[in-house]
C-alpha cells in the first residue's frame, strides 16, 4: 500500500499553519532569507498574524464558555495559499470509496495529502466520543495500508488511525466531508508581498471594524470590553453574572469538554504559550530582515513582553497559592506537552490527567476553592492585567504602522 518515501516532517503545531509547514518542508521549499523551510511563525504572520478576539457562548446543557482568539481566523489557510500563490488541487467527494481511492492515488504518486478530519473522532487525541462536539481540521496523511493511515498532526511524533476511525472522522461534517488537497511548491517571488499583506491585515484586525461580528469582539475594543466585563456587576454578560462562582466560573478559567478555558487558550493553544505572542514576535523579526524594515524588531519586543503578561494572566486566573488551581493549570499544560512530545504513546497518561481534572471539577462543585472576596480580587487583577496587555499591544501595533509607512 502507498507510503511517502522519506517523509519526516512533524514540526507543525497549529491545525492550519502546521499542515502547510509540514507539506512545504517536505517539498523542499526554502525561505530566501534563511535558507530553511518556511517557519510556522512566518506562516502565522502571512495568514493575518496576531489579533485578539473575545466571545462568550451559552449552549443548552453545557457550561457557559469563554473563547479567546490569538490569531486571524478569517479563512487563514486560504489566505496563506493565495498570498503565497501555492498551486494546489482540491478533491471533494461525497462517496466514501471514491474518497479513499483519491487518497490512495495521491499517495501512490508520492505526494502527501492534506485531509480534513474530525479531531474528536480520532482516538489518538483522547477526547472520547461526543454527539455535541466536533472539530473538522486539516492534517497531513503520508501513508496508508490495509489497516491504518499514517498521519502528521500537531505532534512531533508520527500518528496513526485505523481505516474505520479515519473514515468516520472524514465523514463527520458535510461541508468538509472527504475533502483532500495536494500542493506543489510556490513561487517565492511573492513572499515579500505576502508578508506585507499579513502585517497590514494584523494591524486592521486590531484597529478597524472586523470583517464580521461586533467591534467589541475584536482587537483593542475587545480588550477594553473584557476588562470592563470583569469588574462590571450589572451587565448580563459581566463575569459576575455570566460566570458566577462555581462550575460556570471554573469552566471559564480551567476549561471543560471541548472548551479550553482561559488556561487552555493562554498556555497551550497553537504555537506555544502566551497566546502565540512569542511566535508572532519571531515572525516580526523575520519580516524585519526580509523587508529591510528594522523598526519591526521593536514591535517584536512589545509582543514578547505581551507574551509574559499573558502568562501572568494565566497565573492570576488559577493562582499558585490555591492548590487545586495550581494543579489544574499544571495538568492542562502537561497534557498538551505530552501530546506534542510523545504523540499517541502518551495517550494513557493524558487520559489519566483528564480523569484527574474531572475529579477536581467534582470537588469544586462541592466547594469552590476561592471565597467571594478572592473571586472579586481575582477579577479586578485580571482586568488590570488585560489592560496591561492592551497597552503593550497598542504600542506594538503603533510601531508596526510606523515601520510599514
Amino acid at each position: 500500500m502507498p507510503m511517502i518515501k522519506n517523509y519526516r516532517q512533524f514540526e507543525g503545531l497549529h491545525y492550519e499553519t502546521g499542515p502547510l509547514h509540514n507539506v512545504l518542508a517536505h517539498l523542499g521549499v526554502k525561505a530566501p532569507h534563511t535558507g530553511k523551510p518556511l517557519s510556522e511563525a512566518l506562516l502565522l504572520g502571512i495568514s493575518g498574524g496576531a489579533t485578539f478576539g473575545y466571545f462568550l457562548f451559552d449552549y443548552k446543557g453545557h457550561d457557559p464558555m469563554l473563547s479567546l482568539l490569538s490569531r486571524n481566523t478569517f479563512d487563514p489557510l486560504e489566505t496563506l495559499l493565495t498570498r503565497l500563490a501555492v498551486p494546489r488541487e482540491l478533491k471533494h467527494s461525497a462517496d466514501e470509496q471514491k474518497a479513499e481511492a483519491n487518497l490512495a492515488e495521491v499517495l501512490e504518486g508520492n505526494q502527501p495529502a492534506i485531509v480534513w478530519a474530525d479531531r474528536v473522532s480520532l482516538p489518538y487525541n483522547g477526547l472520547g466520543s461526543s454527539a455535541d462536539w466536533w472539530a473538522m481540521m486539516p492534517l497531513v496523511v503520508y501513508g496508508m495500508d490495509d489497516k491504518q493511515l499514517y498521519i502528521a498532526d500537531r505532534s512531533h511524533q508520527p500518528l496513526t488511525a485505523s481505516l474505520a476511525d479515519f473514515r468516520k472522522a472524514r465523514a463527520r461534517i458535510k461541508k468538509d466531508k472527504f475533502r483532500l488537497m495536494t500542493l506543489t511548491p510556490p513561487d517565492l517571488s511573492k513572499l515579500k508581498d505576502a508578508v506585507q499583506a499579513g502585517i497590514w491585515q494584523c494591524i486592521q484586525l486590531y484597529t478597524e471594524k472586523p470583517p464580521k461580528g461586533a467591534k467589541t469582539n475584536f482587537g483593542f475594543e475587545a480588550y477594553r470590553h473584557w476588562a470592563n466585563m470583569l469588574t462590571n456587576t450589572r451587565n448580563p454578560k459581566s463575569w459576575t453574572r455570566f460566570f458566577p462562582a462555581g462550575p460556570a466560573l471554573w469552566s471559564a478559567l480551567a476549561g471543560a469538554g471541548m472548551s479550553p478555558g482561559l488556561t487552555g487558550w493562554v498556555h497551550t493553544w497553537g504555537l506555544g504559550d502566551g497566546m502565540e505572542r512569542g511566535a508572532y514576535a519571531e515572525f516580526l523579526d523575520e519580516a524585519a530582515e526580509l523587508l529591510k524594515r528594522p523598526k519591526l524588531k521593536l514591535a517584536a519586543e512589545y509582543f514578547r513582553h505581551s507574551r509574559v503578561v499573558w502568562l501572568e494572566l494565566g497565573q492570576v486566573a488559577l493562582p499558585d497559592d490555591v492548590p487545586l488551581c495550581r494543579e489544574t493549570r499544571e495538568l492542562v499544560i502537561r497534557r498538551r506537552q505530552l501530546f506534542v512530545d510523545q504523540g499517541a504513546a502518551s495517550l494513557a497518561e493524558r487520559q489519566a490527567i483528564g480523569a484527574r481534572l474531572k475529579e477536581i471539577r467534582t470537588q469544586i462543585e462541592q466547594r469552590f476553592p476561592l471565597s467571594e472576596t478572592q473571586v472579586t480580587a481575582m477579577c479586578e487583577q485580571m482586568s488590570a492585567t488585560v489592560m496591561k496587555i492592551h497597552d503593550l499591544e497598542f504600542e506594538a501595533v503603533k510601531v508596526m504602522q510606523m515601520a510599514m509607512r
